[in-house]
Order: C-alpha cells, then sequence, then structure tokens
C-alpha cells in the first residue's frame, strides 16, 4: 500500500508517522519550499485525545522528546480590568501546551516530505502538481488546511464560512515581569470593547536542547506569553494605551515575525463527497475556531484514526469507515467551537462588576 499525504501541517505529518510506525509507503507533498518558508503557529493545548494521537503514531523513542517540549497549564483563570484590578474568576482548569511550530519539527523526523509541492489535481488515485510531476498512490490524503486544494477538487461545494471575527496573536519572549501577568492557566484583560487573552508557553526543556539529545533538530523557542487581542487593532499597541505598563510593555516588547492578524474562519462537513481513494484530514474538513481548543487535537485523532483503519482493513472498507465517523465528530467539533466563540469577545468576556 502507498499513501500520498498533500500538506505537511500536524495532521498530515502525525498520519504519516504512524502509517511509517506501521510499515506502510508514505509520501508528504507540501506546497511550501521550505520547513521554514513562513511561521506556523503559537502555543496550542494538547488534549488527552491529541497527545494519545501523538504517542500512538510517533515512534516509542520520540515519547520522551515529545514529553520534555510540552508545557503544564493549570490553575486560575482569572479577569482583569485594564489597570489589572481582578474582576471575576472561573474555576481552575489542567491542560498540556505545546508548539506548534515546535511541534511540527518533531513531526518531520524521518518524513520524507516533498517541498515546493503544489497540488493541482487527481486522476484516479494519481495526485498532479503544479510542476508538471504527479505520484501514483493507492490513496490520497488532503491534510493541506482550511483552503485545502484536494476538497476543492473532491468536494468543491465545501467552503470555509466567515465568523466575522479578526484578532491579532502575538508572542512575547517570557520576563519575570510578563510572568505574573498569568499565575495560572489564562488571564483576561478589558476595557469592555477590547480583549486581550494572555497564556503561557513554558517548555520543560528547551526544544533545541532536548532535540540534539535524541538526534532531532528542533527550533530554538524561548518561553514566551502568546497574546490574543479581540476584535482585531490595526494597530496593537495603540489598542492598549493607557492600561497598566506592564500589559503596554507586553504588546509592545512582542515579536513582530511571531505576530500577526488572523480572520476566523471555519469550514462545516456537512454533506459527503462520492466515496473512493481520495480523503481529507484536518482542517481541509472541519476546520473550527481556536475557541474551541479541539482544531490541532481532531487533526491528530483524524490521523490516528484513519492510521489504524488502514492497518486494519482494505482501502476502500478503510476510508468508508474513517469517514463515516470523521464527519460526524468533525461536525460537532466545529458547532462546539462556534458556539463559544462568542464567550471570547470583548462583550461577553469584558468587565463586570
Amino acid at each position: 500500500m502507498r499513501v500520498a499525504v498533500i500538506g505537511a501541517g500536524l495532521g498530515g505529518l502525525c498520519l504519516a508517522q504512524g502509517l511509517r510506525k506501521a510499515g506502510i509507503d508514505v509520501e508528504v507533498f507540501e506546497r511550501d519550499p521550505g520547513v521554514r518558508a513562513r511561521f506556523q503557529g503559537y502555543r496550542i493545548g494538547l488534549a488527552d485525545v491529541g497527545r494519545e494521537a501523538l504517542l500512538a503514531c510517533l515512534p516509542d523513542r520520540l515519547h520522551p522528546l515529545l514529553d520534555a517540549v510540552t508545557g503544564d497549564l493549570h490553575g486560575r483563570r482569572v479577569f482583569h480590568d485594564t489597570q489589572l484590578r481582578q474582576l471575576r474568576e472561573l474555576e481552575p482548569m489542567t491542560a498540556i501546551a505545546v508548539d506548534r511550530h515546535v511541534l511540527r519539527h518533531l513531526l518531520l523526523d524521518g518524513i520524507d516530505v516533498r517541498f515546493g509541492k503544489r497540488f493541482t489535481g487527481y486522476r484516479g488515485t494519481r495526485a498532479e502538481f503544479a510542476d508538471g510531476t504527479h505520484v501514483d498512490a493507492d490513496l490520497i490524503v488532503g491534510a493541506d488546511g482550511i483552503t485545502s486544494a484536494v476538497r476543492g477538487r473532491l468536494a468543491p461545494d465545501l467552503r470555509p464560512s466567515d465568523t466575522g471575527v479578526r484578532c491579532v496573536v502575538g508572542r512575547t519572549t517570557l520576563t519575570p515581569e510578563f510572568e505574573s501577568l498569568v499565575p495560572g492557566f489564562g488571564t483576561g484583560v478589558s476595557d469592555g470593547a477590547v480583549q486581550l487573552m494572555l497564556g503561557l508557553m513554558r517548555f520543560r526543556r528547551p526544544p533545541r536542547e532536548a532535540g540534539l539529545e535524541f538526534g532531532v533538530e528542533l527550533p530554538d523557542t524561548p518561553d514566551y506569553v502568546r497574546w490574543v487581542l479581540l476584535p482585531a487593532p490595526d494597530v496593537p499597541v495603540k489598542a492598549v494605551e493607557g492600561w497598566h505598563p506592564r500589559v503596554r510593555a507586553l504588546v509592545e516588547a512582542a515579536d513582530p515575525a511571531h505576530s500577526a492578524a488572523l480572520s476566523i474562519r471555519v469550514v462545516r462537513p456537512e454533506r459527503r463527497w462520492a466515496p473512493g481513494r481520495v480523503t481529507l484530514l484536518g482542517d481541509a474538513i472541519h476546520a473550527t475556531s481556536p475557541s474551541g481548543g479541539n482544531g490541532a487535537n481532531m487533526a491528530l485523532y483524524d490521523a490516528r484514526l484513519l492510521r489504524d483503519l488502514l492497518v486494519e482493513k482494505a482501502v476502500p472498507e478503510a476510508v468508508e469507515e474513517y469517514e463515516t465517523q470523521m464527519l460526524a465528530y468533525g461536525a460537532q467539533a466545529v458547532e462546539h467551537s462556534v458556539a463559544v466563540l462568542d464567550q471570547f469577545l470583548p462583550e461577553r468576556a469584558g468587565p463586570r462588576s
């Protein structure tokens, strides 16, 4: 069996690792010219379902490395006014944090990725690329994100829908001054019109140092504060003028290369396409709002489920069962993420007496 994975994001690479672990021939094709061609994202929360998928798909030797480059999230969730006077506190939470960029590099270890390969279409199970090349496989998996070219051919009626929400996401290197802003699981600061959400990414070990021990090249990413401004201001620093000096300093010290304005869009898997030997995974078919905390976790779970079924069944039967399950839980994940989105908007999460 040979599987062609289109897209080298977390889900596609997790699938590739799992197939490789199971002895199945797999090759990954990525439109970016290289692994460092663009910034690949921020801290995400790793739920049990995502962590278990990673452990199932990664080689056993990399399990300690995965543990080393994650971090603990636990404790209070507090909301402040702009002068850091506490307004209210939510129940404590516990989770695992992982940096998307670091995790992607870990997942690349040992995987044959063909960069600079822009997918243009398929004929049967022959995947075609813009450079005139093609590859024949027993299964094509579109793991190429919310703008998926594979979905565009397989299910052209399924398009991203815009929630209308815009935000700015930033990353600021962690210092003792900024660490005090997030004493627990997370912190919110709001003036009623603008909401600033803060969370820590504190690695158990520095990624590059830990990677060297396992022979894996990982980015030299420092501990940091991930922050999100809602709605997206034109100039983030101006949006927090007059706020507490530590908050202003945090936004001012952000790394420009790791800050970006984002539009929040979703893909709802409302209709199934004709069954065959082309399928979809992750954001390519059930892109969620980040407010749900389940986008990356669902992509990783997709990868594990599809890998397990391909090991157990012939391709047509494996794909049939995978799509039946994936479309059901994927639709639920998208609707949950949209339903909780307004809890993060200023008018809902802002100052209250």
